[in-house]
C-alpha cells in the first residue's frame, strides 16, 4: 500500500514536471457537426454515381403522310442503350444509343416494302436507324424536395443532341435533338426501374423522301431497368471545425511552485518509506494530492485528452491516499467573455466534466467528490483570463 502510494505520487510529480518544461503546449480539437438540410451533400469524387441502363419499347414516326398512314402500321420497336454519371443530385449527363427501326408511308417508292397503304400510290415505308445522343438530366424530384436516396420515384426531364443514321441504301445522317421525360422507380439501392418518354427532331428528308416540310420527328417510349456502380449515393454535407490552444510557459507558472513543493515532498516521502512511517506518508500524500487544475479552450466543457491524463494522475492519488479526505470540484468561466447565464451553465458543465471523468473513466469513488461551480470570474491567476476558464479540484 505504501509503495503503490509512493509510485503514484512519483508518477504524478514525473508528469506535471514534463508539463510544465514543454516551451508550448498545443491542442488540437475536431468538432464534425452533420447538417440535416436536404438540399446540401458533399460532392463525390468522378468515379461516383455511374450508372448502365438498357430499355425496350417502341417509337412512332412522323413523316410527311402521317394523315393517309394508319398510325398503328407506323409503330416500330425500339431499343436504348445509356452509360451516364450523376455529378449532383439534380444533375446528370448520360451517352445513349437508341433505335432499330422506323417506320411510315413513301410515294417515290424510297424504303417501301412493297405493301400498298393508299390506293396505287403511297406505300409501306421502313428503314433500320441508330441514334447516338448526349443528354444533360435534371432530376426535378431532388431540385424540389431535396435529395433522398430512399425516395421510391424521380421525374427527371431531359434534354440532347446527337446523331441519326440510316443504315440502308439510300442512307442518311443528320443532327437530331431530343426533349424528355425519364421516369424512375427505385427497386434498391442499386436497380432503378425506367419509363422514358421522348421526342425527337430531324431534318425533312431523313427518311429519303423530301417533302418541303421545316423538319420530322419521333415519338419514342420504353420501358428498361438501370443499374448504378459502387459508389452510388451522396453524403449528407457537414462542418468541421477545429480549435487550437496554445498553453505556454505563462499559464503554467502556478503549477511549477507546485512542482517545488512536490519535489521537497517527495524527498520527505522517501524518508518516511525508509522510516515506515505512515502516518507521515499519510499526511504527505494528502497534502501532494490536494490540488489540480484543468484549463478549458473558450466556450468550452470539453476535456481534451491532456486533461485526462493529468485527472487520472491525481485519480490513482486520491484512490490509494486517505479515503476520509473530500474534493472540490469546482467550475469556472472567464467573466469577461459571456453573459452571466452563459457562465453559469458553463462553469457548472465544466465541474460535471472533470467529476465524470474521475468517476467513470478512473473509479474515483463518488463520496470522495464534491461538486461546486462559481460562474463567471475576473482574472484568478497572473491576470490572464485563459486561466480563468478551468476547474479547480482540491481536497482536504
Amino acid at each position: 500500500m505504501i509503495k503503490r502510494t509512493f509510485f503514484a505520487v512519483l508518477a504524478f510529480a514525473a508528469a506535471t514536471t514534463a508539463f510544465s518544461q514543454a516551451k508550448d503546449n498545443v491542442h488540437l480539437e475536431e468538432t464534425v457537426e452533420y447538417n440535416d438540410d436536404k438540399y446540401r451533400v458533399e460532392t463525390n469524387s468522378f468515379w461516383s454515381n455511374w450508372f448502365i441502363s438498357v430499355g425496350a419499347g417502341g417509337n412512332v414516326y412522323f413523316g410527311d403522310h402521317d394523315r393517309q398512314a394508319d398510325f398503328g402500321k407506323r409503330i416500330a420497336p425500339a431499343l436504348d442503350i445509356a452509360v451516364g454519371k450523376w455529378f449532383i443530385p439534380e444533375v446528370g449527363v448520360r451517352l445513349m444509343y437508341s433505335g432499330l427501326s422506323a417506320k411510315g408511308a413513301t410515294q417515290t417508292d424510297v424504303h417501301a416494302d412493297g405493301d400498298e397503304m393508299w390506293g396505287d400510290w403511297l406505300k409501306d415505308q421502313k428503314f433500320n436507324f441508330f441514334n447516338i445522343r448526349l443528354d444533360a438530366m435534371f432530376n426535378l424530384s431532388n431540385l424540389i424536395a431535396g435529395y433522398n436516396e430512399t425516395r421510391v420515384y424521380n421525374l427527371i426531364p431531359y434534354v440532347g443532341v446527337g446523331a441519326m443514321s440510316v443504315t440502308e441504301e439510300p442512307k442518311e445522317t443528320a443532327i437530331s435533338g431530343h426533349v424528355g421525360l425519364l421516369n424512375t422507380f427505385r427497386l434498391s439501392s442499386a436497380l432503378d426501374l425506367n419509363v422514358d418518354i421522348r421526342g425527337t427532331f430531324t431534318n425533312d428528308d431523313f427518311d429519303g423522301e423530301p417533302g418541303g416540310r421545316s423538319g420530322e420527328g419521333m415519338l419514342s417510349a420504353t420501358v428498361g431497368l438501370a443499374y448504378k456502380f459502387k459508389p452510388r449515393g451522396w453524403n449528407r454535407g457537414k462542418t468541421v471545425t477545429r480549435t487550437r490552444t496554445v498553453y505556454n510557459n505563462a499559464e503554467l507558472d502556478a503549477m511549477r511552485e507546485k512542482l517545488r513543493q512536490m519535489t521537497e515532498e517527495n524527498e520527505r516521502l522517501e524518508k518516511a518509506l525508509a522510516e515506515g512511517n505512515k502516518e507521515a506518508m499519510k499526511n504527505l500524500v494528502k497534502r501532494i494530492g490536494a490540488a489540480n487544475l484543468v484549463v478549458f479552450p473558450i466556450g468550452k466543457s470539453t476535456l481534451s485528452n491532456q486533461a485526462r491524463a493529468n485527472i487520472g494522475i491525481l485519480a490513482e492519488v486520491i484512490k490509494q491516499g486517505d479515503s476520509s479526505i473530500i474534493y472540490t470540484i469546482t467550475g469556472y468561466a472567464d467573466a469577461g467573455t459571456g453573459s452571466k447565464e452563459l457562465n453559469e451553465r458553463l462553469s457548472k458543465e465544466r465541474a460535471e466534466a472533470v467529476y465524470n471523468c474521475f468517476v467513470e473513466e478512473f473509479g474515483v469513488d463518488k463520496a470522495q467528490l464534491k461538486l461546486d461551480y462559481k460562474g463567471g470570474v475576473d482574472n484568478m491567476f497572473y491576470d490572464d483570463p485563459r486561466l480563468s476558464r478551468a476547474v479547480i479540484t482540491s481536497g482536504k
